[in-house]
């Protein structure tokens, strides 16, 4: 019996059915089927879009699983068929194998998908990085987080844009929030809200000495056009300056650079990113937008856990994950308890263990308090 052939016929692989409730979806698609077939559809057409947008839906939730289903069977066919020749065939047996890991990692990937039920886990992610304690290396920690989630996002298929950077006097930035865009963005991110602890022989110290520094990251999710607050223009103050970092000659003469400050909450937006004045402008209004409206649902409807979650000080004693360069290596999650000795993969990128860990215990903890 080939090995690509028992992975396949492993009970683990039929579990999968059940993880993903295609006999429920399949049900209920043959009914919204039924339903947007009567001829008078039509005549509540409110009803109707409703739907076709939920039969739509589900037919793409249902559409990756089925074309796994049909790779598995042609997978345990071509087994069979090797079996049957009694011929052995290594070439043909890796490639199986090869087959079966590859079908593997990509149900894990569906299974991890289906943690994102949230109510923003689709949308597009804003994440706010900004220096805690621990001075210059804290300023160079959110420079090193940046490039982790850049590297991250890239590797996935993501796009990003840096909406802000703000320096620091010798390394490193005070602040940065750049945009990530696709599917799901904003769902894998909230996994990084919190504050992140790094120990290290600081390369600021002249003797060398170890050193523990801080910064807080927050993720928002972009409600893009479901964002619905009104904003009285009366309530903004907008400061015009130049703008910082790379950029050219064109950046450090031109006053392109926006701050916004909301007056009655004190919100602070900046965009720098753009060389027109009026681009940046047009994006720190709608960064503003949507942090005041995942301010009022926090007000008016104790959502804070679902947006954003606890906010603690950026300081030691309240660290989400800690990463540590010496005398050590290791990085650990202290909600979820994953860690990992990689501290230089994770540096690179490689944080989706950590992701996948948070969301499992995030499941968790809502069926537990449920």
């Amino acid at each position: 019996m080939y090995a690509a052939k028992r992975a396949v016929c492993a009970p683990g692989w039929s579990s999968w059915e059940v993880i993903f409730d295609q006999t429920g979806r399949q049900e209920e698609i043959a009914g919204l089927e039924a339903q947007a077939a009567q001829p008078d559809l039509w005549t509540d057409s409110e009803n109707a879009q409703l739907v076709l947008q939920r039969l739509s839906k589900l037919r793409e939730a249902v559409g990756p699983y089925i074309a796994i289903e049909r790779r598995v069977d042609d997978l345990e066919a071509m087994c069979d068929l090797l079996a049957e020749s009694g011929e052995p065939d290594p070439e043909s047996e890796s490639e199986q194998e090869r087959d079966a890991e590859r079908i593997s990692a990509d149900l894990d990937r569906l299974g991890l998908e289906t943690l994102l039920s949230g109510e923003h886990d689709a949308n597009d992610a804003i994440v706010e990085i900004q220096a805690g304690a621990g001075g210059t290396d804290a300023c160079d920690w959110v420079a090193m987080l940046q490039k982790m989630y850049l590297r991250w996002a890239e590797s996935n298929g993501y796009k990003c844009e840096i909406l802000e950077e703000t320096e620091a006097d010798i390394a490193g930035f005070k602040s940065t929030t750049f945009l990530i865009r696709g599917k799901n963005a904003y769902g894998y991110m909230q996994a990084e809200k919190g504050v992140h602890r790094l120990v290290r022989m600081s390369p600021f110290d002249a003797a060398k000495r170890r050193q523990t520094s801080f910064a807080q990251v927050d993720v928002l999710p972009d409600l893009g056009e479901e964002i619905s607050v009104t904003i009285d223009p009366d309530d903004l103050r907008f400061d015009y300056y130049r703008s910082s970092g790379a950029g050219g000659q064109h950046v450090n003469k031109t006053e392109s650079a926006v701050r916004i400050t909301h007056i009655p909450t004190n919100v602070v937006v900046t965009c720098q990113n753009e060389r027109s004045q009026h681009k940046n402008k047009a994006m720190a209004l709608h960064v503003l937008q949507v942090r005041l409206i995942e301010r009022e649902k926090r007000e008016s409807e104790e959502k804070l856990a679902v947006l954003r979650g606890e906010r603690k000080d950026n300081e030691w004693g309240n660290q989400d994950r800690s990463y540590v360069f010496q005398p050590y290596t290791m990085v650990k999650d202290l909600r979820t308890g994953y860690e990992t000795g990689d501290v230089i993969g994770v540096m690179n990128g490689n944080i989706g263990p950590f992701l996948q860990a948070f969301l499992e215990w995030q499941q968790t903890t809502r069926q537990q308090s449920s």
